[in-house]
């Protein structure tokens, strides 16, 4: 009977180290894919910031567009 008790106690022990093992080894995994995804989603909303400052960009340019053409017009009728 306590040989038995015995290796329980050693199956238990022995069960315990690799599921710790192996979750730390999970967990370190899952934490460098969460580190690359954070790359790619700053570098995603670098770019979007960029975007919205061509577009803003693009915007004044076009008034400025229509500004000098409605000059133009009132140049050329008078």
């Amino acid at each position: 009977m306590t040989e038995g008790i015995i290796v329980g106690v050693l199956s238990l022990i022995g069960t315990l180290t690799g599921t710790y093992f192996a979750n730390r080894k999970s967990s370190a995994l899952i934490a460098y894919r969460l580190e690359l995804l954070e790359k790619k989603v700053d570098k995603h909303n670098s770019v979007v910031e960029r975007t919205f400052k061509l577009e803003e960009q693009a915007a004044v340019i076009e008034e400025k567009i229509k500004v000098a053409n409605h000059r133009i017009e009132d140049l050329e009728n008078r």
